[in-house]
């Protein structure tokens, strides 16, 4: 494997250096505006994304490379039925490195087994999303100056969220770290996020469904969206669904220096009333994101 699928292949050594990479970029970007020149990232997109499409293909353009690919599966040779291992052989006749988003979890590692060039996992379906943990650990170094002795609250729909389970997967690797896990029932962290990340690495946790409750011990809060559909019944939607929604008055009892996380898209687990407050960073994350994926293809490409 020569690309990034999983957030777990990194060491805490190797995350730092990718960090370490993206402040000195963000603090002299001239120096880099042309270390990827003759340089090609190839992004397959096999379902819709705005801000990681996007983000890749300026991390690749400010590094002095060119981008090519298709945003959709429709735009590519998979609506004529070829296999992700051929599309990836192919693209590596084109490409440098490839970046990979498709709805079927495994997707990026069978490209990254067939490709001559280094994958990303840009986003496989309920699985894995390693740029986008990389990125929210930028984001945490970058407001709160450290990545341990904290409490991270993560807030809504903990159960299908890859975004939840791969932070909770490389945050639980620094000392002094536990969780609020904030959720209705039947959206609670799955097992198998309890017992071999939490529980094996010895991670103090607690779960509640009241966001209010937890607020006053957060150093972190990351949010995610509760979509309608995850419920059995109308009802319990209906009775949960405004619990979960960030409020002005929610945060009165928050501290001061409380950083608030967001993935992104949202649709109203934010009320807009919060974008003004200086503990929102979620447009700050994606601004993040770019750097830290220039810090990436970087690595994966060997440039120094």
């Amino acid at each position: 494997m020569n690309g990034l699928i999983d957030i777990q292949q990194l060491t805490t050594d190797e995350i730092e250096g990718l960090i370490k990479k993206a402040l000195d970029i963000i603090a002299d970007p001239e120096k880099y505006a042309q270390k990827c020149r003759g340089k090609k990232l190839a992004t397959l997109f096999y379902e819709p994304s705005t801000r990681t499409r996007l983000s890749f293909e300026a991390a690749m353009l400010e590094l002095g490379g060119s981008v090519l690919g298709f945003s959709e599966a429709q735009s590519s040779s998979a609506s004529k039925g070829e296999s992700v291992a051929d599309t990836a052989r192919t693209v590596g006749c084109f490409a440098d490195i490839i970046a990979m988003r498709h709805p079927k979890e495994g997707a990026p590692l069978v490209a990254d087994m067939n490709a001559s060039i280094p994958v990303i996992n840009a986003g496989d379906g309920g699985h894995n999303h390693p740029t986008q943990t990389l990125t929210d650990l930028l984001t945490i170094v970058r407001e709160k100056g450290r990545l341990s002795n904290m409490r991270v609250g993560c807030c809504g729909d903990l159960k299908f969220g890859r975004t939840v389970h791969s932070l909770i997967a490389a945050m639980s690797r620094y000392d002094g770290v536990d969780f609020v896990l904030i959720s209705p029932e039947e959206l609670r962290v799955p097992e198998h996020v309890r017992t071999d990340v939490l529980e094996a690495r010895g991670i103090t946790y607690r779960e509640t469904e009241s966001l209010v409750e937890a607020m006053p011990e957060l150093d972190v809060l990351y949010m995610t969206r509760v979509q309608r559909e995850r419920f059995f019944n109308e009802a319990d939607y209906i009775r949960l669904k405004d619990t979960y929604i960030l409020t002005p008055d929610k945060l009165e009892s928050a501290k001061e220096d409380l950083i608030i996380m967001h993935p992104l898209p949202r649709v109203n687990e934010i009320s807009t009333a919060i974008d003004s407050d200086p503990r929102a960073c979620y447009f700050k994350q994606v601004l993040n994101g770019k750097y830290i994926r220039m810090a990436l293809i970087l690595k994966l490409l060997g440039v120094e």
